[in-house]
């Protein structure tokens, strides 16, 4: 039948075409004809300029020529009659007996109502008191306020908007009655309208002589009957000598309807209710007896309030909404979808809406299943997606909270440009169940978003939160992007992030985390199963490979197990020289216990990690660092942490600048001022030349190591007493010493030095008798009055030093001189 009915546009398109008509819209499918009088034929069919869907009704003169007038006359009367309810006029176009009217997109009543009779009686009598509010609201508009009868009230005269609103149409015989002309009293039989009493006794032209609803009064009449009881085509009540109906005769008519239908069928016409009137009572706002069925009825009651609903207060906007989800089970399928679900979504972009998205959203997606689902993307997925950027929280919370309904229906792009960048917001929101839920929905987006790694870092921001049940919300987030990581990523990475939650506080945490890891393993177990034994093929240098992210896998793990075994060997020699004295100790460290040996052609190996130091020139006098200088050390010499420089053997601080900071010199250990522990001599120098390592240990006195004038120049060596300058000299070139392994007992402790350095550091200290100092009490435990009184004995204590330092420097100067 639907090929037929293409074929048949198709036809008449072809016939518009060699006429040379050029018609602004493009006719599509041919609905089923309205009735058997087959006046029109109604095209669904498309504007030739935006594309938009409209209506087209047809009327070909060359098969009913007489109705000529009665078509041209309803194209008139619908031009200019413009009704919220009466179907929407846009274009027309007549040539040659052909009349085109271009209506809004609608469909005949008749089609809807055979989808209405299977459903409950209750469901079915509150959809049609809505549409017949409808009709009957627009028929007292014409009757009131266009003066006319509308003439041809039924069924096939009454059509259903896209959004399901019932519309009235069928304006071939609107006129008024009373005038000469009037196409009611002239056409009423050619179009086969239901004869009234007053027709059966003067005929059609007695209806000039009554009120002008009267025709539409008692055509209403016959409509309810109808559309409540269709079994019942012609009841009794509709013949001579027109009884009144008996209360049997009401069948599915509502109780409170029956009183009013009754009025309208009066075989007096101007005794007759007419369709205001009607109007009125159901509008009541008391039900009394046959009252308020309009203002009762539960569509009513929803459209009239999402016509108001930006201005409703928070109140009758909750009353509104529970009212909706209440009836969204039996709603019509279109009514939901293109009236309440658009008015709905449209509300939320106002922020005044911000309290009651809560409770709009979830209604939202439930009438969203009513959608069909070539138009849920464009119905219902753009504007919520949209909502996103909404910084409201009360919005944000309510779509986290319903997105498992919809997330199945969103694609990557969707998320990685629209959704992704506006809900990442939220990890760092200062509402703690704002954030949980948050890292909630990563779970449900991970296969629709791309960014691992902004995945990652976003669950590990989560599991440092504060609220506990964040915290398992990103634990449970991590098990659900597992299939996004690689194997290496989750070995090497992901299972680190989560083991942390493995000790959390909260034993929630702890229990979501065991099974995190758990899971984790499993699938490293799994994939393990699938790996070779072994990539081990023989042919390359004798190390282990480990699988990893980068290629240096190999060289990392040897210079790993030298830099160990270095260690390990080092904590050892640290270890049995602890059992020697403290002076076969300091004879003993200088040997070559980890040196390499010696390189052919008498040159001593240098450390890989420090360069050689140019010679210095005998008697060339080095410039030495300056106290709190940035300025670099001289090449070869050691750092001072290392060991490559006195820290506290001499006089290395200017004792005129009383602005530098003493605090170290005050609190230094009493044996940090010892020269005999000076840290110059760390390197094992000459370690080339010994063939047995260990040798030293067994000799308790080894000839003294010379120690190089790089070494010495670490920091200036001033006058010590007057008359007695020292100076530094060398006759061997300067040599970096090989690094010992053995780690310093403290960052203080000075490494041991040669016996040179310090039978020369002890023959210049000789010269100066420090101040003597007292241990310096702790503050730990003092209270605040006690620290006071320190710092401020420490202070003191200080002024005295550098007064009595100063003092000593200038009696030398002036013995000198």
């Amino acid at each position: 039948m639907d090929y037929l009915r293409t074929l048949g546009s198709a036809a008449v398109s072809s016939i518009v075409q060699k006429s040379g008509l050029n018609l602004p819209f493009s006719l599509g499918r041919r609905l089923p004809p309205l009735d058997g009088l087959a006046l029109w034929t109604l095209y669904d069919a498309t504007k030739r300029d935006d594309g938009s869907p409209v209506s087209v009704f047809e009327f070909n003169s060359q098969q009913r020529r007489s109705l000529l007038p009665v078509a041209q006359n309803a194209l008139r009367k619908l031009r200019v009659t413009r009704h919220p309810d009466v179907v929407k006029f846009m274009d027309a176009v007549e040539a040659d007996g052909t009349v085109y009217i271009v209506t809004e997109r609608v469909r005949p009543l008749s089609a809807e109502l055979l989808s209405w009779e299977g459903k409950p009686m209750k469901d079915r009598q509150d959809w049609l008191l809505w549409g017949l509010h409808r009709i009957t609201n627009a028929l007292s508009f014409i009757n009131s306020s266009c003066n006319a009868a509308h003439g041809t009230v039924r069924s096939s005269s009454i059509f259903l908007s896209v959004s399901g609103e019932w519309k009235l149409g069928g304006f071939e015989l609107f006129s008024n009655p009373s005038e000469p002309t009037a196409v009611l009293a002239t056409y009423a039989g050619d179009m086969n309208v239901h004869r009234m009493p007053e027709s059966e006794r003067g005929g059609w032209a007695a209806l000039k002589d009554g009120p002008i609803a009267a025709t539409d009064s008692y055509a209403l009449a016959l409509l309810i009957s109808t559309l409540f009881n269709p079994s019942d085509s012609h009841p009794t009540f509709l013949n001579p000598p027109y009884n009144p109906p008996q209360p049997s005769a009401r069948g599915a008519i509502p109780p409170s309807v029956w009183p009013s239908f009754k009025k309208m069928l009066n075989p007096n016409p101007k005794g007759r209710m007419t369709p205001k009137a009607f109007l009125d009572v159901g509008m009541a706002e008391s039900l009394g007896e046959g009252g308020g069925f309009f203002k009762e009825n539960r569509l009513f009651k929803i459209c009239e309030g999402l016509e108001g609903f930006g201005l409703m207060a928070d109140g009758e906007r909750s009353t509104l909404l529970r009212t909706i989800k209440e009836a969204s089970p039996t709603l019509p399928a279109t009514f939901a979808t293109y009236l309440v679900l658009p008015t709905l979504l449209t509300s939320l972009s106002h922020s005044t809406m911000a309290t009651s998205a809560s409770s709009i959203i979830p209604l939202v997606i439930q009438l969203g299943t009513y959608v069909p689902p070539d138009e849920y993307r464009k119905l219902v997925l753009e504007p919520i997606v949209k909502l996103f950027a909404n910084p409201d929280r009360g919005t944000r919370m309510a779509l986290l909270d319903a997105l498992p309904e919809f997330a199945e229906k969103l694609d990557k792009q969707t998320v990685s440009e629209k959704i992704w960048p506006n809900l990442q917001t939220g990890f760092a929101d200062t509402v703690p169940l704002l954030r949980e839920s948050t890292v909630k929905a990563i779970g449900l987006l991970t296969d629709k978003n791309t960014r691992r790694k902004v995945l990652g870092a976003a669950c590990a921001k989560a599991l440092k939160d504060n609220f506990p049940p964040a915290r398992v919300a990103a634990l449970m987030a991590c098990m659900a992007c597992a299939s996004l990581f690689d194997m290496e990523e989750l070995a090497g990475k992901v299972i680190g992030l989560v083991a942390g939650a493995l000790v959390d506080k909260e034993k929630t945490v702890r229990d979501q985390a065991f099974k995190a890891v758990a899971m984790f393993v499993k699938i490293l177990e799994e994939n393990a199963a699938t790996m070779p034994e072994t990539t081990f093929t023989g042919d390359g240098p004798g190390t282990v490979g480990i699988s990893t992210p980068n290629g240096s896998a190999q060289a990392t793990l040897a210079s790993s197990a030298a830099g160990a075994a270095g260690a390990l060997a080092g904590w050892a020699i640290s270890s049995i020289g602890k059992k020697f004295a403290p002076g076969d100790l300091q004879a003993d460290i200088a040997a070559p216990a980890m040196h390499p040996p010696p390189v052919p052609g008498g040159t001593k190996p240098v450390s890989s990690n420090l360069q050689a130091a140019p010679a210095v020139p005998t008697g060339s006098k080095p410039k030495g660092m300056q106290l709190s200088s940035h300025k670099a050390s001289v090449p070869g010499a050691l750092p001072a942490e290392l060991g490559g420089g006195v820290r506290w053997g001499g006089d290395l601080m200017d004792v005129s600048a009383d602005a530098d900071d003493w605090n170290d010199f005050e609190s230094a250990p009493a044996g940090a001022a010892n020269l005999g522990t000076s840290i110059v001599g760390l390197g094992f120098d000459g370690a080339g030349d010994d063939e047995d390592p260990w040798g030293a240990f067994e000799d308790p006195t080894p000839a003294p190591i010379p120690i190089p004038v790089t070494e010495l120049t670490a920091a200036p060596i001033p006058v010590l007493a007057p008359g007695r300058p020292v100076t530094t000299q060398s006759s061997r070139p300067a040599r970096v010493a090989a690094l010992s392994p053995s780690p310093s007992p403290s960052p203080r402790a000075s490494p041991l030095a040669s016996p040179v350095v310090s039978q020369r550091a002890m023959s210049s200290a000789a010269s100066v008798s420090p101040p003597s100092t007292t241990p310096t009490p702790s503050t730990a435990g003092m209270t605040k009055e006690e620290k006071a009184a320190e710092i401020a004995r420490r202070k003191e204590e200080r002024k005295q030093r550098i007064a009595q330092l100063k003092e000593q420097k200038k009696n030398a100067v002036v013995e000198k001189g």
